[in-house]
């Protein structure tokens, strides 16, 4: 198998996760933190794993880094978190799908954002264990999770 249908395979796999936990949050969850724990929110999670999407897919797409920006405006806003996970899914699937041979620096910058993914998702299952928050099936299943 080429490593091009092993990155779209990990990053749609990672897609996936993202959009089956924001299915089931609600803005109560999306606004909770770690209790007394210095941390940011569920949201704010999810907010840094939309900024890092849009800001790969601008640097796969160029390259090199070109910074960090983030569109989610709200991150305890339902709604508006899944339609950025989305739309951020989407704009990575499009720019990854637009190259057939990846130069080192591209190979690089995807490998990173898969990391980014993992990272927050390590993240985000310590959190729903702290706030007793049902783990997602999908999550269970990947991770092994009781």
């Amino acid at each position: 198998m080429a490593i091009t249908s092993v990155i779209r395979r990990n990053l749609e796999r990672s897609f996936d996760l993202y959009a089956e936990l924001a299915a089931s949050l609600n803005g109560e969850r999306l606004s909770s933190g770690l209790p007394n724990l210095p941390s940011n929110t569920i949201g704010q999670q999810l907010w840094c794993v939309v900024g890092a999407r849009e800001s790969y897919a601008r640097a796969i797409q160029a390259g090199a880094w070109t910074g960090f920006a983030c569109s989610l405006a709200s991150a305890d806003d339902p709604a508006a978190v899944r339609e950025a996970l989305s739309r951020s899914r989407a704009e990575v699937a499009r720019v990854v799908a637009g190259i057939d041979r990846f130069t080192d620096a591209q190979s690089q910058l995807v490998c990173d954002l898969l990391e980014h993914e993992a990272a927050h998702h390590g993240q985000l299952i310590r959190y729903l264990y702290a706030l007793r928050i049902d783990v997602p099936s999908g999550w269970k299943a990947r991770y092994a999770l009781d």
